[in-house]
C-alpha cells in the first residue's frame, strides 16, 4: 500500500475513534449527538455544493439510508448513556462487516471463502474477550443491533453511489436526520457549543472523507483493513480519556476484532 494511502487511513481511523470518544465522553450524549449531526451538515454543505452530483436514481437509496442512519443514531445514543465505548465499539464496528458478509450471501447467494469464515471467527472470538467471557451480554446486544444498522446502510450506500457523488450524497442522507434531530433538541447547539462538539462533527464527517481519499489512491480491501484499526485505538482512547477499565484481555479482544475484519476485508 503506498504511504499516502495508508497514511489516510490511519487518520479516518483514528478520527473515527476519536469522535466516538468525544460523544461518550459528554454529560448529556443525546444533545451532544443532535449538535454533531447538525454542525456536520452545517460545515461539509459548502463541499457539498462544489462538488454536488446527484441523479434523480439516487434518491430512493438516499431515503432508505436516512431512515437506517436515524435509527443508528437513536441506537449509539442508547449504548453511550448507559455503556462503556470499549465494548460497544468493538462489537459495532467488528459486527458490521460481518452483517454484510452475511446479508451479500443470503442476498445476492455469494461464494464465502475460507479467508472470510476465518474473519469470522476471529471477530467472534474478539467480542468474546471483549466483554468477558464471564460476563453477561450486556453491551453485546446492543452493539450488534448497532452493527446491523451499519451493514445495512452500508449494503444500501454502495448502490446509492452509483448514483452520486460521495460528499453531497452523505450530506442528503444526514440533513432530514438532522433536522428531526434539531426538532426534536433544538437547545443543544446552545448547550453542547463547545471544542469538543465542533471536534465530533469534524471527525464524523471527515472520517469518511479521508476513507474516500485513500480508496483514490489503493485498492478497497487494503484501505477497509487498515481502517478497522480504529477498534484498537478507541479501547486507548476509552482507557486514557474516559477512564474506562480497558484491561488487557479487552485490548487483546480488540486487536482480535480488527485482524478479524481485516481477514475479511483482504479474503
Amino acid at each position: 500500500m503506498p504511504l499516502d494511502a495508508l497514511a489516510l487511513a490511519l487518520a479516518a481511523a483514528f478520527l473515527h475513534a476519536a469522535w466516538n470518544v468525544l460523544l461518550r465522553g459528554s454529560e448529556d450524549v443525546a444533545a451532544r449527538t443532535v449538535a454533531v449531526l447538525c454542525l456536520s451538515v452545517v460545515l461539509f454543505a459548502p463541499v457539498a455544493a462544489a462538488t454536488w452530483s446527484v441523479h434523480a436514481a439516487a434518491l430512493p437509496y438516499i431515503a432508505a439510508s436516512a431512515v437506517l442512519e436515524g435509527v443508528y443514531f437513536v441506537l449509539l445514543i442508547a449504548a453511550y448513556r448507559r455503556r462503556e465505548l470499549s465494548v460497544v465499539y468493538p462489537v459495532a464496528r467488528g459486527g458490521a462487516p460481518v452483517f454484510v458478509l452475511l446479508g451479500t450471501v443470503v442476498v445476492v447467494g455469494s461464494h464465502v471463502s475460507a479467508a472470510e469464515v476465518a474473519g469470522v471467527v476471529l471477530v467472534a472470538a474478539g467480542v468474546i474477550l471483549v466483554r468477558g467471557v464471564r460476563r453477561g451480554a450486556e453491551g453485546i446486544a446492543v452493539g450488534l443491533a448497532i452493527a446491523v444498522f451499519i451493514a445495512s446502510y452500508t449494503l444500501v450506500d454502495k448502490e446509492g453511489l452509483r448514483h452520486a457523488s460521495p460528499v453531497p450524497y452523505l450530506e442528503l442522507v444526514l440533513l432530514p436526520c438532522a433536522v428531526v434531530a434539531f426538532a426534536w433538541k433544538p437547545q443543544a447547539l446552545r448547550t453542547q457549543w463547545s471544542w469538543s462538539t465542533v471536534g465530533a462533527a469534524v471527525g464524523s464527517f471527515g472520517a469518511y472523507l479521508l476513507f474516500l481519499f485513500a480508496l483514490r489512491l489503493t485498492a478497497a480491501p487494503g484501505v477497509a483493513a487498515v481502517r478497522e484499526t480504529s477498534v484498537v485505538i478507541a479501547a486507548l482512547l476509552a482507557a486514557a480519556f474516559l477512564r474506562e477499565r480497558v484491561t488487557w484481555v479487552r485490548l487483546a479482544g480488540a486487536a482480535i476484532v480488527a485482524g478479524g475484519v481485516a481477514t475479511l476485508a483482504l479474503g
